[in-house]
């Protein structure tokens, strides 16, 4: 037991179990002390979540784009870059999916692939800007990132309002031939947004899995974020895997845009404040591990107490805010990982 418990495999696999559990603990108390019933809440809030087949559908659906904007965010880490522009990346691909589904008029097994390829392209596009900032000119990858979250909020809305609007604050819908919605996932979900995203999302897990870790090309991203000279000196290079890296670190996040156009919505909003699913990203890398197994169950979680905490507020009067101190508090435990090393260990020297 004891020898399980420094083992680095198990470490990574408890610690974001037992920030999860942590953090719905601590979700209990602050339900306690705010006068509600914690176990009535829980209760709406799995409801909320699995308790139907509508809540599955729609707990797939939210987990469907925080899966892609994960791996986003996992994928530069893995390299050791910060890529905190998923968000940016994930707009303009949105945009560039719902102009290919608008614009063009092609048999489905070519429509949806172009547009989603097209999403990515656009995402690989805006993080490759960073990638080659960093690599060229030394500029550090979180400021330009943050920049480009806003030059890509304000820039989709215009081409929007300019090009593509169709009243109401957003864009035209995308034609049926690029929809990835289903009329038999609706009937068999009773009509929540189910789409066929969700198998998109699962393989690009597969493909980062692949990527890092069966290919050379994933040895040398790698190699080169955990040490740069290193590297350079076995003739690596360096400045073309960080913009390599970066670049497919936006192709990712596009494709998130796409499941949002192409599935979810059919259309693109004029928006004047950031969806949070590029952010969202950040903590569904952080609680998997960074793994793209982890990714996929910590992105089941979060996407389902999204969707499940109105659920929460109307069956248990719990406001739906608190979920999100859940998810602030999940991330803050995981955070503090180094408290649960530390207490691992003890626990590993005392069964000695």
């Amino acid at each position: 037991m004891s020898k399980w418990l420094k083992s680095e495999r198990a470490i990574n696999i408890i610690i974001p179990v037992f920030a999860a559990v942590l953090g719905l603990l601590v979700g209990a108390i602050i339900m306690l002390l705010g006068g509600y019933d914690p176990v009535y809440g829980y209760e709406a809030l799995f409801n909320g979540m699995l308790g139907s087949p509508k809540a599955i559908g729609e707990t797939i659906r939210a987990m469907t784009p925080l899966i892609l904007a994960g791996i986003a965010v996992a994928f530069a880490f893995k390299t050791g870059l910060f890529n905190i522009g998923v968000e940016g990346q994930l707009l303009v691909g949105w945009l560039s999916a719902v102009w290919v589904g608008y614009a063009f008029e092609l048999p489905t097994v070519i429509h949806i692939p172009l547009a989603v390829l097209v999403a990515g392209f656009a995402g690989a596009i805006w993080g490759f800007i960073p990638g080659l900032l960093k690599a060229r000119f030394k500029v550090h990858e979180v400021i330009v990132t943050i920049m480009m979250n806003y030059i890509a909020l304000y820039i989709t809305s215009a081409i929007i309002r300019e090009f593509l609007y169709a009243g109401n604050e957003k864009s035209h819908n995308i034609n049926e031939s690029a929809s990835l919605t289903s009329p038999m996932l609706a009937a068999l979900t009773n009509n929540s947004r189910l789409h066929y995203g969700i198998i998109i999302a699962l393989i690009a897990a597969i493909v980062m899995w692949f990527l890092l870790n069966k290919t050379t090309k994933g040895f040398e991203l790698k190699a080169v974020g955990f040490n740069q000279h290193a590297s350079h000196y076995a003739g690596m290079s360096v400045e073309r895997n960080i913009i390599l890296s970066m670049a497919i670190s936006g192709a990712f996040a596009g494709v998130a845009g796409a499941m949002e156009g192409l599935g979810t919505f059919g259309y693109m909003n004029t928006l004047s404040a950031f969806t949070g699913t590029g952010f969202d990203g950040i903590a569904v890398a952080l609680l998997g591990a960074n793994s793209a197994i982890g990714i996929v169950l910590a992105a089941f979680l979060f996407g389902g107490l999204k969707t499940a905490a109105p659920q929460m507020n109307f069956m248990a009067d719990v406001p739906s805010e608190l979920i999100e101190i859940v998810i602030a508090l999940i991330i803050l435990f995981v955070a503090s990982s180094y408290i649960i090393r530390w207490f691992m260990m003890r626990l590993s020297k005392e069964g000695k």
